[in-house]
């Protein structure tokens, strides 16, 4: 599906796109966004009583992404809201200011997406159990490069994830328009986790960058892809492969998400 099709069905103008399409631009006012940032990124009213306005056949595909959505936001919501509540471990000032936007950004996704769920006439997935060791494989909790290494994986699947799942929702108005708000938040996330660590903002090529270990290179597997709307962007551009990969954030599926966040969810 090609970005700018999109954008111009749901009439969102080309000068609004640092809205949407912020990955290379510095979260540099992230503490200061104030706590309604999450809500007022999402008109809640685009998706609330828009069951009369959806399809009966589009809403079984829109409760099914939006639950998906639900599952990754429950995820983040816990990983941040554990992190800022775990003694020393996120060192005062910056860091801890930058947290705690972002757990709130979460949290208030989780409750929005409850919300619009519901509007839809679904409900909401229950939250599953998470071991953010990944069976004794990480120490997130006393480790603060570690609690950073699987910020960065989580936020950087969840701009995928959304971006995935774009297509799904494409005959529906009102669920694509706050997906691709969402997919913004998260893109910002990714980019200050990104920047606390040392990297570049964004990603280049399929690197998962330095000091990230080998298990979360699905994460960024597919991001070396240089085929756009069916075209090889180096034929049509002197930008070289870095360049154009960094442009681009390749969508994941349903079935690639899950097999990342499985590895920290508990199954009974």
């Amino acid at each position: 599906m090609k970005i700018l099709e999109v954008l111009n069905k749901y009439d969102i103008k080309t000068d609004e796109l640092d809205t949407f399409t912020s990955r290379r631009e510095a979260f540099r006012k992230l503490a200061s966004f104030g706590k309604n940032i999450a809500f007022a990124a999402i008109p809640v009213g685009l998706v609330v009583g828009s069951t009369q306005k959806a399809s009966a056949a589009h809403i079984p595909t829109v409760l099914n992404v939006l639950n998906f959505a639900l599952t990754l936001e429950y995820l983040e919501g816990e990983f941040y809201t554990t992190g800022i509540n775990s003694p020393g471990l996120i060192p005062p000032g910056k860091d801890m200011a930058i947290f705690q936007t972002i757990e709130k950004h979460e949290v208030d996704h989780v409750a929005f997406l409850k919300s619009a769920i519901m509007s839809y006439g679904g409900t909401p997935v229950e939250k599953p159990t998470f071991d953010f060791t990944a069976g004794g494989n990480f120490t997130p909790f006393s480790d603060y490069e570690q609690f950073l290494i699987l910020a960065q994986a989580f936020e950087d699947t969840g701009v995928r994830a959304y971006k995935g799942q774009a297509g799904n929702l494409i005959a529906e108005n009102s669920a694509l328009t706050a997906a691709l708000q969402i997919h913004s938040v998260e893109a910002r996330h990714a980019s200050e986790v990104r920047r606390l660590r040392g990297l570049k903002g964004w990603i280049t090529q399929a690197e998962r960058g330095e000091g990230m270990p080998e298990v979360t290179q699905a994460v960024y597997n597919g991001e070396d892809n240089l085929i756009q709307g069916g075209v090889n962007v180096t034929t049509v551009t002197t930008i070289g492969a870095d360049g154009i990969t960094e442009g681009f954030d390749e969508p994941l599926t349903t079935e690639e998400v899950l097999t990342i966040a499985g590895l920290f969810i508990v199954v009974a």
